[in-house]
């Protein structure tokens, strides 16, 4: 019943959105796995080799405010494809652990209005019980047998474009496995360009200028460049089917890059990410747009784009107007969860007004970040300077223990935060202000702090696990509200 009730309700939207946009468009994530937003060219990084993305922005938006809700791999995912915060998804709120089994999937809904769905590349997105039909048509984990295909995850994605059906639109989700560790060094094909040098990458200020670092973001500037040119391949296979024109193509990440103060932070490194929206059939605006963006505004623009109606399960909100006048602002605030992954953390944030300010329900623990990180070269430079008694304050933060509770910095100003003003009187205003929202979102979205916790599966100074067996999770944020069964998205 319900699928006939929203067909024809998706019949007339379609012929609604048809007179604005003409017909329902194609659509493609191009989802990068570990890369922050400032390693593109196009984001002003002049040693990033990112051509194709490029090319993209420079005909589509280039959004220059746009967050996760978390800065880890599988709720980040899990909150895109919902719509959803991660704790309003169910266990999914931390790594590894699924949604619920109430809560529709964007590829879903888009099968419901005739779309042809695709996954290829990293998946890591499951439910509680999985139901009898997938969520969507086809699902492969984007690798390939044949010599010479791409080891990040985006072999079989010109295939898949090309092979279609032709016969309805359709939604892919391109999840490369670049920039994740550890590095792939297979470089024996020309069409990448050569390697980059290490003396041609950034190193951001919480980094030790080394050698040794400066190598370690070579390898992962390679691996950008890798996700770049499989990009640049689709899209020349829209162009030989004359279907670039009416493609929705989003280029986003997960997450921030796998380095110490990055990956499973609320900070920009962490939580910010790069984010391109290309549709010349559709986007009446093109150029920079500063508006403030979350990530679970994207499932409700796509819907909305294929001439449905998003549920009231998706909290977001359609970045339609955007598309037509770049300077809109739909949206005022964006929130951001930093939850367990691979060790115990809680701290939620908001943006807004050019602010971030963001509290901290753990702050006996260190935020080190990701055990893979841990383990890296980076952070071993950091551990060497540490122990020498050589590391300066932005160094520093990524050993702090305890951490402030809260956090508030002018982003505008100090675009890594390295200052923060949480308590200085000539912020009190700003400060309070964006408090009494976080409480409000976190009260509105049956956000919790759970008591219950969930163990460090690894050592937070080694990075290897210290686990034998299974690790125990505990209750997770929302759990105790049942925050998956609450569709309220807080203030927006």
């Amino acid at each position: 019943m319900r699928s006939v009730f929203f067909t024809l309700c998706a019949f007339g939207l379609t012929a609604i959105f048809s007179s604005v946009f003409g017909k329902a468009p194609n659509v493609i994530f191009f989802i990068a796995d570990d890369v922050s937003w400032n390693d593109y060219g196009c984001y002003g990084n002049n040693g990033a080799r990112t051509p194709n993305i490029d090319a993209l922005a420079e005909k589509g938006i280039r959004f220059t405010n746009a967050y996760l809700t978390a800065s880890s791999c599988s709720p980040s995912r899990a909150s895109i494809v919902t719509g959803r915060y991660p704790h309003n998804n169910g266990k999914a709120a931390e790594l590894h652990l699924p949604i619920a089994d109430r809560l529709p999937w964007l590829p879903e809904e888009l099968r419901e209005l005739g779309y042809y769905t695709a996954l290829s590349g990293k998946n890591h997105m499951k439910r509680v019980q999985p139901k009898d039909v997938a969520p969507f048509d086809h699902i492969d984990n984007g690798r390939s047998t044949e010599k010479g295909a791409s080891r990040g995850g985006e072999a079989n994605w010109v295939a898949l474009t090309r092979d279609r059906p032709t016969d309805k639109p359709f939604f892919f989700w391109f999840a490369s496995i670049d920039a994740h560790r550890s590095w792939d060094d297979q470089w024996e094909l020309s069409e990448y360009g050569p390697k980059t040098r290490p003396e041609d990458v950034v190193v951001p200020p919480f980094l030790i200028d080394t050698s040794g670092t400066r190598e370690d973001l070579a390898f992962y500037y390679n691996e950008i460049t890798r996700f770049d040119y499989h990009i640049g391949q689709v899209v020349k296979e829209l162009e030989r089917q004359n279907a670039l024109e009416n493609t929705l193509i989003f280029v986003l990440a997960d997450n921030g890059r796998p380095f110490p103060r990055a990956k499973t932070r609320l900070h920009d490194s962490g939580m910010k990410t790069a984010l391109v929206a290309h549709w010349p059939d559709g986007i009446r605006s093109p150029g920079d747009s500063s508006s403030l963006v979350s990530v679970i505004d994207l499932a409700p623009t796509v819907i909305e784009a294929a001439g449905g109606k998003p549920g009231p399960t998706f909290q977001g909100l359609s970045l339609s107007p955007i598309f037509k006048v770049r300077s809109a602002t739909p949206r005022r605030f964006a929130f951001s969860e930093h939850n367990w992954h691979d060790y115990e953390a809680l701290g939620r944030s908001i943006r807004a007004k050019g602010f971030l300010y963001l509290e901290n329900d753990r702050p006996e623990l260190a935020w080190q970040g990701p055990a893979d990180s841990v383990r890296s070269v980076s952070h071993g430079d950091l551990v060497k300077a540490r122990d020498a008694g050589s590391l300066n304050s932005a160094q520093q933060d990524v050993f702090l223990a305890p951490r402030p509770k809260v956090e508030l910095y002018d982003v505008t100003k100090d675009p890594h935060q390295l200052k923060n003003l949480a308590g200085d009187p000539e912020y009190s205003k700003i400060q309070n202000q964006l408090a009494k929202l976080l409480m409000r979102w976190r009260t509105e979205t049956g956000d919790s702090v759970p008591e219950r916790i969930s163990v460090d599966e690894f050592g937070r100074e080694s990075g290897e696990r210290v686990v034998k067996g299974d690790v125990f999770r505990g209750e997770t944020p929302g759990e105790s509200n049942e925050a998956w069964n609450i569709d309220r998205s807080g203030p927006r």
